[in-house]
């Protein structure tokens, strides 16, 4: 007798759910620091959400061959002049890719490299994003709405959180006469 299950992961528009979706969620005063303008951060309510992570994790991390999913809902808004954005993050194997692709709303995807060379790709639904090894990254949510995007990433890759948290990026994403530019 054949047996069938159902998935373990239900992707429905911009959500992940199901028994095996763990859910994370960064206020704006989890980003502390990140922000150029100390006193627009100041000003804000440090409990808002600033982005809502749901992943699937169908192996152990650090597992060889394995991949993790997700899906990220970043809030729209400005600190100052720099839009909300993701805390950014290189790998701890910096020699592993991830793909990102847009699936709602309007944003961009920085990237730096190890020289601190830093450009943008403009991130909207269908947008297909490769980061390359050895590149940090972090999206900005340069619209008016939710801007909610996928990853998939090696489950031995790691995040590095403190290389941004310590230097930061070399330019940053900023509202200049209406449009978002890197400065």
């Amino acid at each position: 007798m054949e047996t069938i299950t159902l998935p373990k992961v239900i992707l429905s528009r911009n959500t992940l759910t199901g028994p095996s979706v763990n859910k994370l969620t960064r206020t704006i005063g989890d980003l502390k620091g990140l922000f150029n303008d100390q006193k627009a951060f100041e000003e804000q309510d440090p409990a808002r959400t600033a982005y809502e992570v749901e992943s699937y994790f169908p192996v152990a991390e650090g597992t060889e061959g394995g991949l993790f999913f997700g899906i990220t809902r970043l809030q729209p808004g400005l600190i100052g002049n720099e839009y909300v954005m993701t805390k950014g993050h290189s790998h701890v194997l910096e020699n592993r890719a991830e793909f990102y692709w847009g699936i709602e709303g309007e944003g961009m995807m920085l990237f730096m490299d190890k020289s601190r060379n830093t450009w943008a790709e403009k991130i909207f639904p269908g947008s297909v994003h490769y980061i390359n090894g050895f590149t940090a990254h972090r999206v900005a949510n340069t619209g008016e709405s939710i801007l909610a995007f996928g990853a998939c990433w090696p489950s031995d890759a790691g995040h590095n959180y403190e290389l941004i948290a310590k230097n930061g990026f070399s330019k940053r994403l900023m509202k200049i006469n209406g449009v978002p530019q890197l400065a």
